[in-house]
Parts: structure tokens; sequence; C-alpha cells
């Protein structure tokens, strides 16, 4: 069985049984895909029952493969479930799940559908992005939130993951990097050496996100409604996703050039990656951190402004060595693979730069 064996009949059904285990009554209606990647096959629906309806999101591990690392969706539920009631830092509820029998029955889980649009200042387009003020509070909101999480323990959470080093975190870019075609990213190793010979010491480990900007949240108006997409997750350092946070206030790389004046506009009030920075250690204070608790996570920014170009570059070689091959290839990621030696040379910059001291 293959991705594309999946009905719609076989999700409903599966979808259903699911929910019945709970409600009788349930039924499972208004089916539709949703873009994504493919890591997982997504979609949005409607489960009605006793409680009335309710719009879910349903996410099914690929059938004919096996369910591991970005493919497990239940490890992505445990995870949801982990971080339900941590005050916030909001999340989608779990509905309902299925363990499926794996490869050829896939998992799968549905979680409700929170309300808000999910929009990345500096890169994304729109019809109606949000206003400029909107945005400089969301980004505000993410910062605090990912503050509230990492004043959390893994264990505290109930996650019981051995931590990510640092160093694993950067050759797992390069092993991305192993697959692309010699004429794509052209340099990049002298990026990878440099990062590699000064591989700082970790911080205490956190739940890391893995991929924490504002395209994986939610919000309606300034508001933060849900952190989604946690394919990736892990337990590691803080930095992994607060600086993957702050290089994207001004990002090297870009999907659409130019970008209508609506989306400019956007981003005018944008934070500086300082005052995001400002607001996360404002944050954690706020919770308790000491200035001991919070030295580690201030120290050599600069080596993962360094590493989070290389994974920016990293990714878009891997899909743009994937999308060149297709009768048509995507016009954005053409636009983003012409400015890899861009983001490689703010990878260089961000290194021989010295971070500003908090």
């Amino acid at each position: 069985m293959d991705v594309h064996d999946l009905t719609v009949a076989d999700v409903v059904d599966r979808t259903t049984t699911a929910f019945r285990r709970t409600d009788a009554t349930a039924t499972v209606h208004d089916l539709r895909r949703l873009e994504g990647g493919v890591s997982s096959l997504t979609y949005a629906a409607v489960v009605s029952g006793e409680h009335g309806d309710q719009p879910i999101v349903v996410k099914f591990a690929p059938p004919g493969l096996a369910p591991v690392r970005n493919r497990d969706v239940l490890r992505q539920a445990t995870m949801l479930d982990r971080l339900a009631d941590l005050d916030g830092f909001p999340v989608p509820r779990v509905l309902a799940r299925d363990d499926g029998a794996p490869p050829s029955e896939p998992p799968m889980f549905a979680m409700e559908l929170r309300p808000g649009d999910a929009y990345e200042p500096m890169l994304d387009v729109a019809d109606q992005p949000p206003s400029a003020e909107d945005v400089c509070r969301r980004q505000h909101g993410a910062a605090r939130a990912l503050a509230t999480l990492h004043s959390r323990s893994p264990e505290s959470l109930g996650v019981d993951e051995s931590p990510i080093p640092v160093e694993e975190e950067l050759e797992r870019w390069a092993r991305l990097f192993s697959t692309v075609d010699p004429d794509i990213a052209v340099g990049h190793e002298r990026l990878y050496e440099r990062l590699a010979a000064r591989v700082p010491a970790g911080a205490p480990p956190v739940v890391v996100h893995g991929d924490y900007r504002a395209s994986n949240m939610l919000f309606r108006g300034p508001d933060l409604e849900a952190v989604i997409d946690w394919e990736i997750w892990s337990v590691g350092d803080p930095r992994v996703d607060l600086v993957w946070l702050l290089i994207h206030t001004d990002p090297a790389h870009t999907f659409f050039d130019p970008r209508g004046p609506a989306d400019l506009e956007a981003g005018r009030l944008m934070p500086s990656a300082d005052e995001l920075f400002d607001t996360y250690l404002r944050t954690r204070r706020e919770l308790g951190a000491t200035d001991v608790d919070l030295e580690p996570v201030q120290r050599d920014l600069d080596w993962f402004r360094g590493w989070a170009n290389y994974k920016v570059a990293s990714t878009v070689s891997v899909i743009h060595k994937r999308d060149r091959k297709r009768a048509v290839p995507d016009s954005k990621i053409a636009t983003a693979a012409a400015r890899i030696g861009e983001v490689l040379a703010a990878g260089h910059l961000a290194l021989d730069c010295r971070t500003v001291s908090h």
C-alpha cells in the first residue's frame, strides 16, 4: 500500500470508529484534504454527536510506511496531551485516536480545529494579511509562550526522552545536505566546517517544537490561539526554538519576490530579534527563572544563528532538489533556491559577530 491508497471512505470510517469509542452517536462528515508535507496525511472534517457539531483536524501516518520519527502521529498526539494543561501555551486538544495496524493500516488521531490564521509576517503572502500592530503583538505573544514552555522541565510535563545534543542538531541538517546535488548550495561545506569547529556547550534540556515560528501558530487578531505542527518535536537545547523564532524577524530567505504592499505593511512593526529576546527573558524571570537559570540561553547565540541559517539552506536545498524534477516546478521554491547563497552568507555573518549580552 502507498500513500495514495487511503481513500475518503477509509478516513471517514476509521475516524468515526475512533470517536464512537466514547460517543456511540458520532458521525464524521464534510471531509477535505489539507495541504501539508509528506510526514502525514491531514484532513479537516466535522464530527457530529451527542454534544453537537465540532470542527476537527485528522492526521494519519502515511500508509505503507513505518510510523516512525516525523511520521509517528501518535507521538505527536501524546505531546499535545502533555501540553494540554500548560497555562500560557495553547495547543489543540486531542479528541480521538487509533493505533491501527501499521504499516498497512496507519495510526491516526483527531484533534479540535482551533480558529485563527497562520501567517509568517516576513515571508508569507495573503489576501488579507494581519495588521502591522497585530503582527507586533503576535510575535511578542509567541516569545512569551515559548518562555512559558521553557519554564517547565520535560520531566514535569511527563516527557521521558533522551535529549538531542547540539552536535546532533547540526549533523541532522548536514545529513540532508549530503543528499543534495552538487550544483545546489555551492560552498555549504564551509559553513558546516565553521559550525562544527565551535559547537557550544548545551543548555538544560526542554521540550523543543522544532519549527517554532508564526506560520506554525494560529492567531485570532493579535492573540495566540494554538501552537500546531508537532511533527519534529524533541527534547533538546532551548536555543533551537528560541533562535529559530528570532531569525524569522529578518530572514535571509524568501519565497515570494516581490511581495505585495499589504504583506510588506504587515511586517512594518515586526519586533527586532533583540526585542523578542528581551520579552522571552522577562517572561522567564516573571515565571521564576534566576539569572543563573537564564545564563545558558544567553550564550553562543551567534552560533545558533549560524546554525539556523544552515538549517534553512539545507531544507530549501532538499526541497529544491525534488521540486526541479517536476514537470512544472513551484515558483516559490525556485525563488527560495535562488537565495541559498545569501542564506549561507547570513550564516557566516552570524559567526563573525558576537552576540550582545543581556
